[in-house]
């Protein structure tokens, strides 16, 4: 299979993937896509929150396979583009592949402190930090029952990435500098 000029960036909640990947698109001179915002739009239009969207996908797959198809057009159709996603990986296997991993908790403090209060009171996020860990814990066992029971996958697995970054040890301009680093090997 030949590699395509494709960087599919995954991870958990508070990672730093929409900036990470919207830095390495920058930086390389790609376009930029994210999963999670056409998820979020999709699930809007519905009159779900994130959370809710996600329990609900769970026994409607109607926006995953929305986004799915979308991912998979995108996979076959553009070069030179970072991709934003839990799913990307699967459907461009010919991407370079990275998770960016991160404790629950201290994702948590990131997320609580970079969140206006409309969009914490919106999406239903709690103030406390360890009640939002929780919160996303059990996000992120939906996605995995979710996308196991789609697509025998989980994306929290991290056995299939040609990267594993963790986001708390390293800050937002040494995680881009090592994914870039690590595509051009990767490419060469």
């Amino acid at each position: 299979m030949q590699k395509k000029h494709i960087i599919t960036i995954a991870g958990r909640p508070g990672s730093g993937k929409s900036a990470t990947s919207k830095l390495v698109a920058s930086k390389l001179g790609y376009e930029h896509f994210s999963s999670g915002d056409l998820f979020r739009m999709l699930g809007e239009e519905r009159g779900l929150d994130v959370l809710k969207a996600n329990l609900n996908a769970e026994e409607n797959a109607e926006i995953d396979h929305l986004v799915d198809a979308k991912l998979r057009e995108i996979g076959e159709t553009k070069d030179s583009l970072v991709v934003d996603s839990r799913t990307a990986w699967h459907w461009m296997p010919t991407s370079f592949k990275v998770f960016l991993d991160l404790d629950l908790d201290v994702a948590a403090k990131r997320i609580i402190a970079n969140m206006d209060a409309k969009r914490m009171e919106s999406e239903n996020i709690p103030k406390d930090t360890h009640e939002y860990a929780l919160q996303l814990q059990g996000r992120l066992d939906s996605e995995s029952r979710r996308y196991r029971k789609l697509y025998n996958i989980d994306p929290y697995v991290t056995d299939g990435y040609d990267l594993v970054v963790d986001t708390e040890a390293n800050n937002l301009d040494e995680v881009v500098k090592i994914v870039i680093a690590k595509y051009k090997e990767w490419l060469s």
